[in-house]
């Protein structure tokens, strides 16, 4: 008797333990709760760095600059582009995938972080899908297709016909970048093939054609616009479905033999994983209210970049649409990266 009693007092103490410790814990859960929650309200109080995935001077540039800057002025605190190109976007992401999930660090990138990297990248240091959130669709843009003028085609037909007759090489910047894929789109359609002259960035690879180190290359609109206006480069076709408005005189390469070809591609706001939701929500709602300014769209426009400005939500389903439509293309053309 004196031991079943002694044995239920064990089992009393051991459960006022437990309740006791479920609760310290649920104490602490609560008090980390709140006191994200209030950092969250508080955000931002201090500069915020938005690491650039390519190099300056870029399309990615052009529109990081102009959301940082009506950001500044809404948010009350210096928002910082932190150029960090290289690795198709891969280095940049990688600082912001590694970062506290605090607001303080974000990135803009190329959409092909998210739905190319991961599959043609045999390694990557961080998982797209699981170390960052896509917030914000900030814009889309095209790829121009470029020659240097002493290249004898003057326009998409004459090029591939070109280049099954010799040797021709095509400049970007950088494996498995926008530019890239257009070309590979294009040679695969067309039964051609140019040999790839992969940069650090869309600058130093327009520089090369126009110096006619390179033959040709898709490149930014923004890049490639006033060497083109200038009669140093000849433009044969941009790679969306529609004409761009800054180079209406210049064809799509549907219309130019390919059917159906559209290779555009979009801007990403992230953010490392994690991030409280009250952060991500004041962020997307400036970003959004950004884009949608008329002097930012004007100048993005001018820049050949179109605005868009959606949430997470639907840019997580662009995303997932973009994936659909681009695995054929790189399994097909067996694309790969190191």
């Amino acid at each position: 008797m004196a031991n079943e009693l002694a044995l239920a007092c064990r089992k009393i103490r051991k459960r006022k333990m437990n309740f006791h410790r479920s609760l310290i814990a649920l104490l602490l859960a609560a008090m980390a709760a709140v006191t994200t929650w209030a950092h969250a309200q508080a955000w931002p109080d201090r500069s915020v760095r938005i690491v650039l995935t390519f190099p300056p001077a870029g399309v990615t540039d052009v529109a990081a600059r102009l959301v940082a800057e009506r950001m500044n002025n809404a948010m009350k605190q210096p928002f910082v582009v932190d150029p960090r190109g290289g690795g198709g976007g891969n280095v940049g992401a990688d600082l912001v995938a590694k970062a506290r999930p605090d607001g303080y660090t974000l990135g803009i990138t190329t959409d092909t972080l998210f739905t190319i990297n991961p599959q043609i990248y045999a390694k990557m240091p961080f998982d797209p899908a699981k170390d960052l959130v896509p917030v914000v669709t900030l814009a889309s843009f095209a790829q121009v297709l470029v020659c240097h003028p002493s290249v004898p085609a003057k326009n998409v037909q004459e090029l591939v016909a070109l280049a099954k007759q010799r040797k021709l090489t095509y400049a970007t910047g950088g494996v498995g970048v926008p530019g890239h894929l257009a070309m590979e789109l294009l040679l695969f359609r067309a039964g051609a093939s140019m040999t790839h002259v992969p940069y650090r960035g869309a600058v130093p690879a327009t520089t090369d054609i126009l110096g006619h180190q390179v033959d040709c290359g898709f490149q930014p609109g923004p890049t490639v616009l006033q060497h083109v206006n200038a009669g140093k480069l000849v433009a044969l076709a941009v790679s969306s479905a529609k004409r761009s408005p800054v180079m209406p005189q210049v064809p799509t390469v549907s219309e130019s033999g390919l059917s159906g070809f559209d290779a555009s591609f979009k801007l990403i706001l992230f953010a490392p994983a994690s991030t409280p939701m009250p952060i991500l929500d004041a962020l997307a709602r400036e970003a959004i209210a950004a884009v949608a300014n008329p002097d930012v769209a004007a100048k993005l426009r001018s820049n050949d970049l179109q605005p868009i400005g959606v949430g997470a939500e639907a840019t997580r389903k662009l995303l997932a649409d973009d994936v659909q439509t681009w695995t054929p293309v790189v399994r097909k053309i067996d694309l790969k990266a190191e």
